[in-house]
């Protein structure tokens, strides 16, 4: 199986995770194909578009939902206000589905996750992807976390909708039974999200309460045209980015109205490109780009008087001055004592061979 997450992961670089969910069903309807040939569509153009990794999500409506289920989505852009009602629309998918669509992704080199919701599709899927993905109203489900933790694979969990509590109870559950990569995502439970609600800063509050682990952001805002939301979530450290992904972000209903489409794609990528040339690698080191700056900005011991040769140095005979080419202003005390080698001029900038040591 391709395993790019975890090699882009390690490599500490960006992971773009294109979610087509469950919107291929729309999609086909759009263009008059079979579901199959829509869903292996959205695999293809997000391939294309550059995104690393395809997600859908696994489920029958009876094992997910009670009949009464009401809804937690914003119903101008969902009208459907059952949960079951909504997900028995789009769960006509099952293993046989999956393993085509997951040999299809790794016939075009992009990586495959769906994530499951029950313990049949979280079987089924298994020898299909490398990595799993729990969903937020999976976080306080105890025994399906272990359940999956037991498979021994990587995880992200997305933690949607959680108290700190809640969050550390799963990670502890996971870590007992599994120490494979383990990626939290900051989420919000709220659809769409709107950018007052976004609390980015979870990130970083993640980022500190575990720092031995990755953080990522599953984001279900809208689309803003110079996409501040995720990059200000990379740039506050979310490595692994997660995104609805829709051919038309014009239909109505499921995740279109929230999500990315091929142009985001090619664009998120580029933003996150310049992101990266523009936040550096951090490392504390005069960078090769300021080395000519730092030899002519910075000071050298310069006389501030004629010496001459034998002449025991005190610091009023010396000052400090541009450029920093001669003896560094933070080797004074080692100087102060020492004898002029040779006689030194004043306003000279003091060089090794002009000191006796």
């Amino acid at each position: 199986m391709i395993d790019i997450i975890q090699k882009r992961i390690k490599e500490n670089k960006f992971v773009l995770i294109a979610e087509i969910g469950v919107n291929y069903y729309d999609i086909a309807k759009k263009f008059q194909i079979s579901p199959m040939e829509a869903a292996k569509k959205m695999i293809e153009t997000a391939a294309l578009a550059g995104v690393h990794a395809v997600k859908f999500q696994s489920y029958k409506a009876e094992t997910l939902a009670a009949k009464d289920s009401p809804y937690y989505w914003d119903i101008h852009e969902e009208p459907t206000q059952s949960q079951y009602e909504l997900f028995q629309k789009f769960d006509s998918f099952g293993k046989e589905e999956y393993c085509e669509l997951s040999r299809y992704a790794q016939q075009i080199g992009i990586e495959f996750l769906s994530t499951p919701f029950d313990i049949a599709s979280a079987d089924y899927l298994e020898p299909l992807m490398n990595v799993y993905k729990i969903s937020s109203s999976d976080l306080n489900n105890l025994p399906f976390i272990e359940y999956q933790a037991k498979k021994n694979k990587p995880i992200m969990l997305s933690t949607g909708a959680s108290e700190e509590d809640e969050i550390c109870r799963a990670v502890e559950l996971i870590r007992k039974y599994n120490n494979q990569l383990l990626v939290l995502m900051h989420c919000v439970l709220e659809y769409p999200t709107p950018y007052e609600h976004a609390n980015l800063s979870k990130i970083v509050t993640l980022k500190d309460r575990f720092p031995d682990l990755v953080i990522g952001y599953s984001d279900h805002t809208k689309m803003d045209k110079e996409y501040e939301i995720l990059k200000i979530a990379y740039s506050l450290g979310a490595r692994v980015i997660e995104k609805h992904f829709t051919l038309d972000k014009t239909l109505k209903g499921n995740d279109h109205y929230h999500a990315m489409d091929k142009q985001d794609v090619i664009e998120i990528i580029k933003k996150v490109n310049q992101l990266d040339k523009i936040l550096g690698d951090g490392k504390l080191c005069c960078m090769e780009s300021e080395k000519k700056a730092r030899l002519n900005a910075r000071r050298s011991l310069v006389a501030q008087t004629n010496i001459k040769a034998g002449t025991v140095i005190t610091d009023k005979m010396l000052t400090f001055k541009r450029p920093g080419s001669g003896i560094s202003v933070s080797r004074m005390k080692e100087i102060v004592g020492k004898k002029a080698a040779v006689d030194i001029q004043n306003d000279m900038i003091l060089k090794e061979e002009m000191i006796r040591f």
